[in-house]
């Protein structure tokens, strides 16, 4: 009976603390996304891949859910011009997209910056010495961390920026990732997790 008494409420505490995590890209298919405009958004061996179509236009993948405060992480490697970003506390309507992005560009374009689409533009961009943290061509980490008003982005364990903003504060959304217009855009995306806080 002791024994029972000491494991039921290791087992709830262990349950809430694996709840409170949300694997966003389940490695198979777009289940929990929403696709908007026509760019090409697939998955190939177990790799969400982010493609220009025909359009050369913007693309998204949104979120089905809403989120306000959280931590994500993702994986991305850039191939091609590699312009592409992660959006947070966002809403998209056709191929318009209102809210915040977590730049991911090729070196000497400030990923781990913040832009504001339709809006007030740059927020806040890294030091140029930072750029040196972007494997272009390789694997690397994003991390985002978004609670309340403030904004903090790491690139390869490295961090980027810390913002805050009353804007961003008061919001929900969605998040989403993006293909920058222009064509011939190729990002790969894998282990998109997201930590609610």
């Amino acid at each position: 009976m002791r024994f029972i008494l000491f494991f039921t409420p290791l087992v709830l505490l262990t349950n809430y603390c694996f709840s409170q995590q949300e694997v966003l890209f389940n490695g198979k298919n777009l289940d929990g996304w929403i696709v908007y405009g026509t760019e090409k958004w697939y998955v190939e061996d177990g790799i969400l891949v982010s493609e220009s179509g025909a359009d050369k236009a913007y693309g998204y993948l949104g979120t089905e859910n809403t989120y306000k405060d959280f931590e994500l992480t993702a994986e991305f490697k850039q191939e091609a011009d590699g312009n592409s970003g992660v959006f947070f506390r966002s809403s998209v309507d056709g191929t318009t997209v209102s809210g915040w992005q977590v730049e991911v560009a090729p070196p000497g374009l400030f990923t781990g910056g913040i832009y504001e689409s339709y809006g007030r533009g740059w927020l806040i961009q890294p030091e140029l010495k930072k750029d040196s943290y972007l494997k272009f061509g390789d694997w690397n980490t994003i991390k985002v961390r978004v609670v309340g008003d403030k904004v903090t982005t790491w690139l390869n364990g490295q961090k980027m920026i810390e913002l805050k903003d009353a804007e961003i504060g008061s919001a929900t959304g969605q998040i989403a990732l993006q293909i920058h217009s222009g064509g011939g855009i190729k990002v790969l995306w894998k282990n998109i997790v997201l930590k609610h806080l």
